[in-house]
Order: structure tokens, then C-alpha cells, then sequence
């Protein structure tokens, strides 16, 4: 059963599938200083997984195999109005992803996400840049750190799964490209300067991303 404690890291639907198709959701928040109990996801995801669009994306065998996955986390602790309010009229940023990030606003945790949508409006909503500094992760971020650790071989050889649908992903892991890592540098290094003032989780401690 999914634990009732505040959690340290929110993780998005996009994201967590993308991790769990490929087996990498676990060495991933490690490497956020999380487990499986200290992460909370948005409550439709599961019915996504059964019966909703991730079921089609994914397929049957996919789906069923990351339903006891999602099982095991724990539903995002509610926002405080105060600051979902700033997000709710936002056409861009969808009623899950407000979830998310006023939940991380409100209590100081870590967001593990791929929507840069909704990245691209939050950055000019009042309060939100200064409350999630160096708490966004985005989805390059998490792969470049997972190359890093795990060596870029390991990581390409998982992704297989995304590479056909995820442009990022082809382009970083194609066959063709000998230096993923390069690669997701360029793209991290990009959306630092498009999502400015907001400020990404670094996959780099200590270094100039």
C-alpha cells in the first residue's frame, strides 16, 4: 500500500512511463535521493494505465506491467488553493501538471517532469520561480545524469522503447550518434536559457551546465 508520509519528489504521467517502459524509474529518483516510497504521482494515472490514452500509447502488455508500478506510490498531497489558484486559468498548464506544481510550491519538493508546455507558462506565473528553484527536473536532465552514472551504453540500450516516438530520444541514442551525453548537454543547456527564469535541477552538482 502506497505510504500516507509527504513525499520528496512529484513525478508526472509522462515521465513515469517513459521511465518505467524502460526500466530506469528506480535508478532514476535514486539519483534524486528518493525511493518508491518517497515519490507521489498524479490518481488518474492508474485508470490511464487500465482503461485511458496510456493504454493505447503504450499497449496492453506495457500498461499491465507498470499498473502494480504505480500502485505502489502514493497520490500527490493536495495543494493549498493559494497557490493553485495562480494556475488554474492557464490554458497551457493542464489541471494535473497545477496539481503538481503547486503541491511542489507549496511544500519544497522536487518535480520530475516532461512537459515543457507547461514549463514554458509557468515561468511567468508570480512566486513560482523562487519557490521551485532548482527543483525542476526535466526529462534530459534525469537522462543525462543516468548516462553518467550508469554509462551511456546501458542507458541507450534501455531507452530502446522511446526511441521511435520520442524525437529527443532518437536524436540523443540513435545508432548513429556516438556521444548521447553531448547531446542531452545541448538539449539541457537549451531549455535552461528558454525556461529562464525558472531554474532546472542541474544533473551536474558543481558544474556550469
Amino acid at each position: 500500500m502506497a505510504s500516507l508520509k509527504m513525499p520528496q519528489l512529484l513525478i508526472d504521467t509522462d515521465v513515469f512511463c517513459k521511465l518505467t517502459v524502460c526500466g530506469l524509474l528506480s535508478d532514476a529518483i535514486g539519483l534524486l535521493n528518493a525511493g518508491i516510497s518517497d515519490c507521489a504521482r498524479l490518481p488518474a494515472l492508474q485508470h490511464m494505465l487500465r482503461k485511458g490514452k496510456l493504454r493505447k500509447l503504450y499497449g496492453d502488455q506495457a500498461a499491465d506491467s507498470m499498473i502494480p508500478v504505480a500502485e505502489q506510490i502514493a497520490n500527490i498531497p493536495a495543494p493549498n488553493t493559494a497557490w493553485l489558484n495562480k494556475l488554474v486559468q492557464i490554458q497551457a498548464i493542464d489541471p494535473g501538471e497545477a496539481q503538481l506544481f503547486a503541491s511542489a510550491a507549496e511544500s519544497g519538493l522536487l518535480v520530475l517532469t516532461g512537459d515543457k508546455r507547461s514549463l514554458q507558462a509557468l515561468k511567468s506565473v508570480a512566486d513560482f520561480p523562487a519557490a521551485l528553484t532548482g527543483r525542476i527536473v526535466v526529462f534530459e536532465a534525469i537522462l543525462l545524469a543516468l548516462c553518467d552514472q550508469l554509462g551511456p551504453e546501458v542507458v541507450r540500450a534501455k531507452i530502446q522503447p522511446l526511441v521511435t516516438a520520442e524525437n529527443m530520444v532518437k536524436s540523443c541514442f540513435s545508432a548513429g550518434n556516438n556521444d548521447p551525453q553531448d547531446c542531452l548537454l545541448s538539449y539541457y543547456r537549451s531549455l535552461v536559457a528558454e525556461l529562464a527564469p525558472l531554474v532546472l535541477w542541474n544533473p551536474r552538482p558543481g558544474a556550469n551546465p
